[in-house]
C-alpha cells in the first residue's frame, strides 16, 4: 500500500498545486493538519484537500482559525493571521475545520502506524530534536508515527536503545528532488513529511512524503513552486508582511 502523507499546507495553494502536479501514484492520503493559517487561500486549500482523501488530524492552526480553541500561545503575527482566516472561511469550511479530529489517529491500514500533528503525547507539542522525541520513541503508540507541526522534514529513529535524527540532505533548491530510505523492522520511527506551505528547514521548496508499506520505504520529496505568487496574495490580503517574506527564506 502506498500512502501519500501531507502536512502544514497553511493556506498556500500555490505550493499545494505544485505538489499535486507531481504526486506519485498512491492508494491513500493522510493529512497531518494545519491546512490553514498564515497563507491567503484557506478555502481553496481546504477544498483541494478534501478532494484527495478522508483521513485528517487537526492542527493547532486549524483549531484556532475555526474557533475550536483560543489564541493562547500564538505570537501576534500568527494570531492576526488566524483571525483573518476565521473571517474569510466559508461557513461550510469553518464548520468542517472545527470538526477535525484530535490525534493520534490509527489508520485502519497499513498496520502499526499512527498519525498526529505534534506528538502522540500532546497534539500541540513540537518534536524538534532527539530529546523531544525520546519519550514517544521509547514508549511508542506504534512502530511508525507520522507527525507534522515543526515544518522540518525528516524525523527520528530508535533502535537497540539508541536514538538519532533523520535529516535529509537535499541539493539544488530550485529543482524537484526526492530521497528514499528503507525502514528497519526492529526500529521505531517518528517521521515528518515536511511542510507543503511553509517549510522551516532552510529549504523553501514544498515538502511531502510517500510511505510504501509493502516495500518498507519512505520517500521524502521537495518541490519548487511559485513563491512570488503566494507572497503577492498574502500582501494583497493585508496579512503581515513577514508571512510573505519568510516563504523565500524557508524559515
Amino acid at each position: 500500500m502506498r500512502v501519500l502523507i501531507i502536512s502544514d499546507i497553511h493556506a498556500n495553494i500555490y505550493a499545494f498545486n505544485a505538489c499535486r502536479e507531481v504526486f506519485p501514484a498512491y492508494d491513500l492520503v493522510w493529512n497531518l493538519g494545519d491546512l490553514v493559517g498564515y497563507g491567503a487561500n484557506p478555502n481553496e486549500v481546504i477544498d483541494a484537500s478534501r478532494s484527495l482523501g478522508k483521513l485528517f488530524v487537526r492542527g493547532n492552526h486549524d483549531k484556532a482559525c475555526s474557533g475550536a480553541s483560543d489564541l493562547e500561545g500564538f505570537n501576534p503575527i500568527a494570531a492576526l493571521a488566524a483571525l483573518w482566516t476565521q473571517k474569510n472561511l466559508t461557513p461550510g469550511n469553518l464548520e468542517w475545520l472545527k470538526a477535525l479530529p484530535k490525534g493520534p489517529i490509527k489508520p485502519e491500514a497499513p498496520a502499526n502506524v499512527v498519525c498526529v500533528h505534534g506528538s502522540p503525547l500532546d497534539e500541540d507539542e513540537y518534536v524538534i530534536n532527539v530529546h523531544d522525541a525520546a519519550e514517544p520513541l521509547m514508549h511508542p503508540f506504534a512502530a511508525i508515527t507520522f507527525f507534522g507541526h515543526t515544518h522540518i522534514q525528516g524525523g527520528f529513529v530508535a533502535k537497540n536503545g539508541g536514538m538519532h535524527a533523520l535529516r535529509p540532505a537535499f541539493g539544488d533548491p530550485k529543482a524537484p528532488q526526492k530521497i528514499e530510505f528503507r525502514l528497519e523492522p526492529d526500529a521505531t520511527y517518528m517521521i515528518n513529511p515536511g511542510s507543503i506551505g511553509q517549510p522551516r528547514d532552510g529549504d523553501p521548496r514544498a515538502g511531502f512524503a510517500v510511505y510504501d508499506s509493502d516495500a518498507g520505504l519512505v520517500t521524502l520529496h521537495r518541490v519548487p513552486y511559485d513563491i512570488a505568487a503566494a507572497q503577492k496574495d498574502i500582501r494583497d490580503a493585508s496579512l503581515p508582511a513577514r508571512l510573505a517574506d519568510r516563504l523565500s527564506e524557508g524559515r
